[in-house]
């Protein structure tokens, strides 16, 4: 299911801004500088390549739509993602809606989707992601000539809500199969049914239909999420009632009134009566009809769902007599019935035949019935034998999307991986009867072989989902080494991908999280990760919602929390990796020694503050909020806001430069304070870059041939234009590196370069996924310096052996079921400096060193020894160094029994 990401497209945030100046982008200079004067354009867009890293699926596809006169053309809608066709020359899904921009992102939002019978390159999408003031804009109709390549936009007068309750209903849009012209909506918000004669160039209302919808779920919810009425929910046309070129007489129309359910037109849409006789108390969710047999089929629920729905019952109308019949597999009066239905859909070719779907069973999983004599008798996809043993008509295979077991070993009956939920889509596709395809909160499943349910067999489950990426990205991090791109997302925890090409085998484990809100690594021990996020304890009463690893993410285990109820916020990671400093959401600030055993609050920096560290120096960390910038110089014990002024008061998102001590991009506002500042003194000033105007974001990446200084990626405008950019000279000048037809609407929460590869971007989206942005043009000159050389004579550096004693001090930190973390501190009590240095001590039998930082450990047998990681290879006299690491096996028995430097031995200190 797709993360509740509404507090992201809040209009306070920066997710609603000005409306793209497009034609900017065919006037654009070769480059620019970034000066103090007046905003000038980016340099023209460079060559870049832009695809998905696979995750496959992670969202609700609430609506499947196959067009009825071309074999193998059929569209998915999501609900924050866009909307896809199927190609069938690669079998994969193509993302069509990746032109929509900054400013109309809620058109990612698509509530409806109709394909055109009569003209099968016509396409139409109802566009709009909330009704309330989450989305500032109104709904649009999109409607394209050529299969969703190119849109062109009718706007309408009321909002629309791709990502509000009762999305799975539907399709609210359809198109008349006689007179194609002609279109009909169903509207939210009581603004009732609307109609376009024009091929959806222009709408307007349908005043003789005679009821808006009465049903909200929640009527008191102050929001306007819950408390929306739904309105009118689908539009049925009854083909055998027109001739080609004529306009379809009977047209039926479902309400959200559990009273007033569906309304007919026998006069093309000129008159409307309620259907006499029709059932009421429960929401009509699907209305389709069979024109031959001469039925309309209803499924019914009492919620408007998609995450709910407790009754319900399955109707068929005679078209030709009036008489209705409860054909329910499970009638809302029997005790055994604690779901609605959904899902509805018939076989066209065998019109008799038709499947509906739960809506909701959460436990133990949804059902699927199939009858092949019109409702009169009905098979379930799964059955009870003996508690809590099930059979079973199907077989599952995930391995094309292993992850979809959650992570978790289900008990029985409950199965892992599960059939769905929010089974509100389920097509029996209208050419080939073993082709079943069904939308669930997580993917898209597919069946090729249906039919063999009837026969008794076992029909085969595969996620059909590849290219349909649905995620919304909350974090991302790309480590100097190990895996290139770790993943902090919605609903769906994250992932390690080992390989941007290939669907990750298993979300983060141990413990799973809900949502991933913020990650970090250690940039002087880049295997050592932290994430933070959240989860439902009800279920998980074990489980915390902070995790470490020391592998670069292969394996976790979890820490203590803060008290308070700690969850979610922002993490970071001290550059070595030995200590954290966590900024849960509502909970104050806490930092830790070690992998998180225990928490102390910080002192001088207010809750909620978004933290970072520095990436050279382990003891400075930073933090943001309010317009103010702390730092810490004691590991995130204590706080100091900085003097810093002219930041912005609202969201931003800073982040601190690798290998470059102090060294702060800041990214984030709104209005006038709005923009990209760069602070080179760790926060104590800031300098604004008058050249970027808006910035919501800012990722580093590797350095272009013959440059030191990390690649700069923004989000943001520069020289009036909208888009992604990169800069290669710290900020001197920008290039735009996406395109109008790479824009993907909701962006910013998440933004990384690549470390190990030059123009390499990951950019995060809110229901588009993990977008991959690589460069296929050439890299910019190196800059040269030339430094006019003499003769020197050549000098000899001796590195005096130490002439006194040493001390040393070994402490465990940190204890785990078969590991442990230690920490090592050695003295220079001789006279002089000892440079490049070696510390040596014994194991226990049995334990394993497994991961380090600042130095490089290593083992034979029980002998360890760890040098200088390079950055701190001087202990002067009187001085210390300190490093740590962590082992396997237990940790009462790993102090050892002596410590030598350079052979020196060291008494305990």
């Amino acid at each position: 299911m797709e993360a509740d990401v509404r507090r992201l497209l809040s209009p306070s945030t920066p997710r609603v801004r000005r409306l793209l100046a497009a034609a900017l982008a065919l006037l654009l200079p070769a480059a620019v500088a970034i000066t103090a004067g007046a905003p000038a354009a980016p340099a023209a867009p460079a060559s870049y390549t832009w695809r998905n890293a696979e995750i496959g699926g992670g969202g609700f596809v609430p609506g499947i739509v196959f067009n009825q006169t071309e074999p193998g053309l059929v569209y998915a809608r999501t609900d924050i993602g866009g909307a896809y066709r199927w190609n069938p020359s690669t079998g994969r899904w193509l993302p069509l809606l990746d032109s929509v921009g900054w400013t109309d992102w809620g058109h990612n939002g698509v509530v409806s989707l109709a394909t055109d019978a009569v003209d099968p390159d016509r396409v139409y999408v109802a566009a709009g992601m909330y009704t309330n003031s989450w989305d500032p804009n109104t709904g649009a109709i999109l409607r394209s000539a050529d299969r969703g390549a190119t849109w062109q936009a009718a706007a309408l007068p009321f909002k629309l809500g791709g990502n509000m309750p009762g999305r799975g209903m539907g399709e609210r849009l359809a198109i008349d199969p006689n007179r194609n012209s002609v279109l009909y909506l169903g509207a939210p918000s009581g603004n009732g049914l609307w109609r376009s004669t024009d091929s959806g160039v222009s709408w307007a209302k349908v005043t003789s239909f005679p009821n808006p919808g009465t049903y909200a779920p929640d009527p008191s919810d102050p929001s306007g999420y819950s408390s929306d009425n739904e309105g009118v929910t689908w539009v049925t046309f009854d083909p055998t009632t027109g001739t080609r070129g004529s306009t379809t007489q009977t047209i039926y129309v479902g309400v959200a009134d559990k009273q007033n359910t569906v309304y007919r037109s026998t006069d093309g849409g000129a008159s409307w009566t309620r259907l006499a006789g029709q059932p009421t108390g429960y929401l009509a969710h699907k209305g389709v009809l069979d024109p031959v047999g001469g039925y309309l089929y209803l499924a019914t629920s009492d919620t408007g769902g998609p995450y709910d729905g407790a009754k319900g019952d399955v109707w068929k109308y005679a078209t030709k007599t009036g008489a209705w019949t409860r054909i329910s597999p499970i009638p809302s009066d029997s005790t055994d019935d604690y779901f609605g239905y959904s899902g509805l859909t018939i076989d066209r070719q065998h019109p008799n035949t038709l499947m509906v779907a739960t809506q909701v069973s959460w436990w133990p999983d949804v059902i699927f019935f199939r009858s092949t004599d019109g409702g009169a008798t009905w098979t379930r996809i799964w059955d009870f034998t003996s508690y809590p043993d099930r059979s079973l008509r199907y077989t599952q295979d995930i391995s094309s999307v292993p992850w979809l077991t959650f992570g978790v070993q289900a008990a029985p009956p409950v199965p892992s991986p599960k059939l769905g939920w929010m089974t509100e889509s389920a097509e029996i596709d209208p050419f080939d009867s073993n082709h079943f395809l069904y939308g669930t909160g997580a993917t898209i499943y597919g069946s090729t072989d249906l039919t063999k349910w009837d026969s008794g067999g076992k029909i085969t489950l595969k996620p059909v989902v590849g290219g349909l990426e649905e995620t919304a990205v909350l974090d991302l991090i790309s480590p100097p080494s190990g895996a290139p791109l770790l993943s902090g997302l919605g609903d769906i925890g994250g992932f390690r991908h080992d390989s941007l090409d290939a669907v990750p085998a298993t979300m983060y484990t141990q413990p799973v999280f809900t949502t991933t809100t913020s990650l970090d690594y250690a940039e002087l021990s880049p295997a050592t990760i932290v994430r933070a996020g959240t989860l439902d304890r009800s279920a998980r009463p074990n489980d915390n919602r902070i995790a470490f690893s020391t592998d670069g993410g292969k394996n976790w285990f979890q820490g203590a929390e803060p008290s308070g109820g700690a969850s979610g916020g922002t993490v970071a990671a001290a550059a070595d990796g030995s200590r954290f400093v966590w900024s849960p959401d509502g909970t104050p600030v806490s930092h830790s020694v070690g992998f998180g055993s225990s928490w102390t609050a910080s002192a001088g920096i207010p809750a909620g503050a978004v933290v970072e560290s520095d990436r050279v120096d382990p003891k400075r960390f930073y933090g943001f909020a309010a317009g103010k910038f702390y730092v810490s110089t004691d590991g995130g014990a204590t706080f100091t806001a900085t003097a810093a002024t002219g930041l912005p008061t609202g969201s931003a998102h800073f982040k601190a430069m690798p290998g470059v001590a102090g060294d702060v991009w800041l990214a984030g506002g709104s209005g006038t304070t709005y923009g990209l500042w760069h602070s080179t003194d760790s926060g104590a000033s800031f300098t604004k870059l008058a050249g970027v105007t808006e910035a919501d974001n800012i990722g580093f990446g590797k350095a272009a041939s013959g440059r030191t200084y990390a690649t700069l990626y923004t989000i943001a405008k520069i020289g009036g234009v909208r888009g992604i950019f990169r800069s290669d000279d710290a900020g001197g000048s920008w290039t735009r590196i996406n395109d109008d037809q790479h824009q993907y609407g909701n962006i910013g929460a998440a933004l990384s370069g690549d470390p190990r590869v030059y123009g390499r971007v990951y950019v995060g989206t809110n229901g588009r996924g993990v977008i991959v942005g690589d460069s296929g043009g050439t890299e910019p000159p190196p800059t040269t310096t030339t430094t006019p050389t003499t003769s020197t004579p050549p000098t000899t550096t001796t590195t005096p052996a130490p002439s006194g004693s040493c001390t040393a001090a070994y402490a465990v930190t940190n204890q785990w079921q078969g590991g442990f973390q230690a920490s090592v501190k050695v003295g220079n009590t001789g006279t002089a400096a000892v440079n490049g240095w070696t510390v040596a001590w014994t194991f226990a039998d049995g334990q394993r060193v497994t991961q380090a930082w600042n130095a490089t450990v290593t083992q034979t047998g029980t002998a360890v020894s760890a040098v200088d990681a390079g950055w701190n290879k001087t202990i002067p006299a009187g001085g210390s160094a300190e490093f740590g690491f962590t082992g396997t096996a237990g940790a009462t028995n790993s102090k050892p029994a002596s410590i030598s430097l350079n052979g020196r031995p060291c008494t305990p200190g």
